[in-house]
């Protein structure tokens, strides 16, 4: 029916190439426009004016030699005061672009190892967005964005990768595990120590008591009982605690604990130790 009544209708964000006679004549603009038929008039083809999106797949190899497929895409869109350009100039724009990225990335890659490919992929795709913009721009198509969304290795050596990562996670775990252990052992040494220090206060401070106690009690005894010696004290004490310590033991069914010698005759034996071992640290 337009062409009937020598009109033809351009939709928005688009335009029309008229041509007459097949020779370009001008860029329409969207809305609606007369088309006279009869003289030569007519429309070579549309061109969309909206941002597309064109995602690359290419596969290359890094400087270590492990193989990666990288995924780019790119974002571009035609240039409406370069229609012509856009319409004429490319017959396939898609592959066109797409062999620009393979050019890029496969000049790229090779001079990065994988790790380093990872981490430059803004690089990456800066060098492929500068690439396309100047190449281009000759054809009438603007470069909006180009991104690099991701690099893909080999399936074994993902695998790798990860388990790499998990050994050296596992290391790290055993190093702090041990160093904790580490520190347990240091405080409990040094508590063990410090008990032993208090443990060995309180002994010396019982036995320097009982050293006192006995020098208070045989002074006290030998003023109140004259004749007496200090020997004798001793000796009569020595025996009182033996027959205490000897009660003790036969009071309790399950004791384990015998005297070796038992016999009454060992108490002088065992009075000149004990008498002995006091007398040495009362000295000291």
């Amino acid at each position: 029916m337009g062409n009937l009544l020598c009109c033809v209708q351009v939709d928005q964000s688009k335009v029309a190439i008229k041509e007459r006679f097949g020779k370009f004549d001008e860029v329409l603009e969207p809305g609606c426009h007369c088309m006279p038929w009869f003289l030569g008039s007519q429309v070579a083809g549309y061109l969309s004016l909206r941002l597309q999106q064109l995602d690359v797949r290419c596969e290359t190899k890094t400087k270590d030699n492990v193989f990666v497929n990288v995924v780019a895409s790119i974002q571009y869109r035609a240039l409406a005061d370069k229609a012509s350009d856009a319409f004429y100039k490319l017959s396939n724009t898609r592959s066109q672009i797409q062999a620009y990225v393979f050019d890029v990335i496969r000049a790229s890659v090779p001079k990065l190892n994988l790790d380093d490919a990872f981490e430059q992929k803004n690089d990456i795709a800066k060098a492929v967005e500068d690439e396309l913009e100047k190449a281009m721009s000759a054809y009438g198509y603007e470069i909006v964005q180009t991104l690099i969304v991701d690099i893909e290795p080999d399936e074994h050596v993902k695998r790798a990768m990860n388990e790499i990562n998990a050994a050296a996670r596992l290391r790290l775990a055993a190093n702090e595990k041990a160093e904790a252990e580490k520190i347990l052992q240091i405080k409990r040494a040094e508590g063990e120590a410090e008990a032993k220090y208090l443990s060995g206060l309180g002994i010396a401070r019982q036995r320097q008591a009982i050293v006192d106690g006995l020098r208070d009690s045989v002074l006290g005894f030998s003023v109140n009982v004259p004749g007496t010696t200090a020997k004798d004290v001793m000796d009569m004490v020595l025996v009182t605690q033996y027959f205490d310590t000897m009660k003790e033991i036969g009071a309790t069914s399950k004791s384990s604990a015998v005297f070796i010698p038992h016999g009454p005759g060992a108490v002088r034996d065992v009075a000149t130790q004990i008498r002995d071992g006091l007398l040495q640290a009362s000295q000291a």
